[in-house]
């Protein structure tokens, strides 16, 4: 009678456990599920998401565009440009290297033509050069498996170039700072600037044509985009947002350097940078890319084959001028695209293939982390928006992380009510033995 007793006590206390575990999942999922289902509209969320970004980070201003499924677009906006004048839309900013995403295109774009391979060597279109190793191909070039140095890793580069900032450097010049490569050819991955300066090169011998005419015919006018420019070759309008920084003195200053000589650093970074473009027209231009609007299907499968780079959460890969990003970039999403920076800029480029949106951000201050944290914020906004929000380890926590965790306590509080359970039964039995 007394074990009866002692047994009904046990399963009461159990059902008491499990029910406030149940009551306590079933009252936060409510009450967080209450929260999210927000009254505001996603433009005003979107918006939200870029105020609080430069906000939290103390950074002059943002331009950001969204290219939906639908082809229908958001623009926005906040802070400023400098002093007290407000960042507008049509504002340009440098896209750094993101500018190798479109060297990459135009490379594809060639070989479509068949006035080139990705599998020809270096030495097939441009004469040798020390520490280019002349079998490198032109796909170990825009994936940066080529193992070539590169060239601003070299600080007398940056001594010599600080001499004279008005100075526009010839690709050779720049070449003649190349040490001994990283690897042989194939053997790894680096990233260097001085892959896409060659191919650059190549392009050129190629078409007998400077690269701003040919992105200006094979991609601005079919795409009907207007504010795009390429540095050292064509002139940069006024419309630019203020961009501010040190200068390359790493003094720890910072002001305003968007009008000042900068000829030699975009001398250097000739087809690795100097792009100049709106938010808007970059996300025009990403989503037309890689929605299959520019390059043959075959020519998209090449651009996304990626070398796996990095190991576990840190994981992600780089193709032909590509890069996929880490799965916690897009809330477990499948995502690619291209980040750059240039002087006083931190730009980044995003698609979503499986849900067809593309987002661009754009800050006027070199802050990686604040142009990351705003991209991945409006990218899970819109994923919130789609009731598309990726799962465990990148799951949006209210309502589902709240539902998770519950479950999983009371999962937990079971199994540590059995083992103590089994333990006081051994005890007794040892007890009574005695």
């Amino acid at each position: 009678m007394y074990a009866l007793y002692i047994n009904k006590k046990q399963n009461t206390k159990m059902k008491q456990i499990i029910t406030f575990s149940l009551i306590f999942s079933l009252i936060f999922l409510f009450l967080f599920s209450c929260t999210v289902k927000e009254n505001t509209s996603l433009e005003e969320r979107l918006q939200n998401a870029i105020d609080d970004g430069i906000r939290e980070y103390d950074v002059r201003g943002v331009s950001a565009a969204v290219i939906f499924p639908n082809d229908n677009k958001w623009i926005g906006v906040s802070g400023v440009s400098h002093d007290t004048v407000s960042l507008k839309p049509d504002m340009l900013f440098p896209i750094g290297s993101i500018t190798k995403n479109f060297v990459a295109a135009l490379t594809l774009k060639l070989q479509e033509e068949g006035r080139l391979s990705l599998d020809d060597p270096v030495s097939k279109w441009l004469k040798e050069y020390p520490n280019v190793n002349s079998k490198i191909t032109i796909r170990q070039l825009l994936n940066h498996t080529s193992g070539i140095y590169m060239f601003w890793s070299n600080q007398k580069l940056w001594d010599d170039l600080k001499k004279d900032r008005t100075k526009i450097w010839t690709p050779e010049e720049v070449l003649s700072y190349i040490k001994e490569p990283y690897f042989e050819p194939g053997d790894g991955w680096r990233y260097s600037n001085t892959n896409y300066l060659l191919m650059a090169m190549i392009i050129e011998k190629v078409t007998n044509n400077k690269l701003s005419i040919e992105f200006n015919d094979r991609f601005w006018k079919p795409l009907s985009i207007e504010n795009a420019y390429l540095s050292i070759e064509q002139a940069i309008p006024d419309n630019q947002a203020h961009v501010f920084g040190d200068n390359f003195n790493n003094d720890g200053s910072s002001y305003d350097l968007t009008f000042l000589p900068r000829a030699s650093h975009e001398s250097i970074t000739y087809g690795s940078s100097g792009l100049f473009m709106t938010a808007e027209e970059l996300a025009i231009w990403c989503n037309s890319l890689f929605e299959g609007k520019v390059l043959s299907h075959l020519s998209m499968l090449e651009m996304l084959e990626t070398v796996d780079i990095g190991f576990g959460k840190n994981k992600r890969g780089y193709g032909l001028g590509v890069e996929v990003f880490k799965k916690n970039f897009a809330s477990g999403k499948f995502a690619y695209g291209h980040s750059g920076a240039n002087i006083g800029t931190i730009v980044y480029m995003a698609h979503l293939p499986e849900q067809h949106f593309s987002v661009v951000v754009m800050i006027n201050d070199f802050n990686q982390d604040c142009a990351h944290d705003i991209t991945k914020n409006l990218i899970t906004t819109i994923l919130k928006d789609m009731d598309v929000i990726g799962f465990i380890p990148y799951f949006d926590f209210f309502p589902l992380g709240v539902l998770i965790i519950g479950s999983t306590t009371t999962l937990i509080l079971i199994i540590f009510y059995n083992i103590l359970r089994r333990r006081k039964k051994i005890e007794k039995n040892i007890k009574f033995h005695k």
